[in-house]
């Protein structure tokens, strides 16, 4: 579980380089905003800031300051069903498998980029049970361009990281 919140994390952080839409729908957050994804009460986590011009920069699983944002798995296995894209985010919300800590705005505004962000990297039957609802304007020269990229710099970051 704690590698699917590496991999998301690190993905978020990549999507927010290549994607103009994800930069204009992060750019609404407030420059130093910490977005928190985690399993309650002390499981695996993900932070990411965002760091100004939609950029998004993935910190790991500690905050360099107290969260603006927190989405919370009520436990390991509804994180499983969400981080495996076995089920909706939305569907997982309206199950009450997960909480919310924060600005609801930001909340939905933050899944928006994940479903985006999923639409890219995943086969599009699979995300198309993924997302709340599939982009009709997502190509696939688009698609297979932009999750390409997404993955080689994913894999950059994790080659970084292990240099370090």
């Amino acid at each position: 579980m704690e590698l699917m919140f590496q991999v998301m994390g690190r993905a978020l952080q990549a999507i927010s380089e290549v994607d103009e839409q994800t930069r204009n729908e992060t750019r609404a957050l407030p420059e130093g905003f910490l977005f928190e994804m985690q399993v309650m009460p002390n499981g695996p986590k993900l932070i990411v800031e965002h760091t100004g011009d939609g950029k998004l920069h993935f910190h790991g699983d500690s905050a360099p300051r107290p969260v603006d944002l927190s989405i919370q798995f009520k436990h390991m296995a509804h994180a499983f069903l969400v981080l495996s894209f076995q089920e909706k985010t939305s569907v997982a919300f309206a199950n009450d498998r997960m909480l919310v800590d924060g600005d609801v705005s930001y909340a939905v505004r933050m899944t928006r980029v994940l479903n985006r962000l999923e639409s890219f990297i995943l086969p599009k039957l699979v995300a198309q049970r993924a997302v709340k609802e599939y982009p009709a304007n997502l190509h696939l020269p688009e698609k297979l361009i932009s999750g390409a990229r997404i993955y080689l710099k994913v894999a950059t970051n994790f080659v970084e990281t292990v240099r370090a």
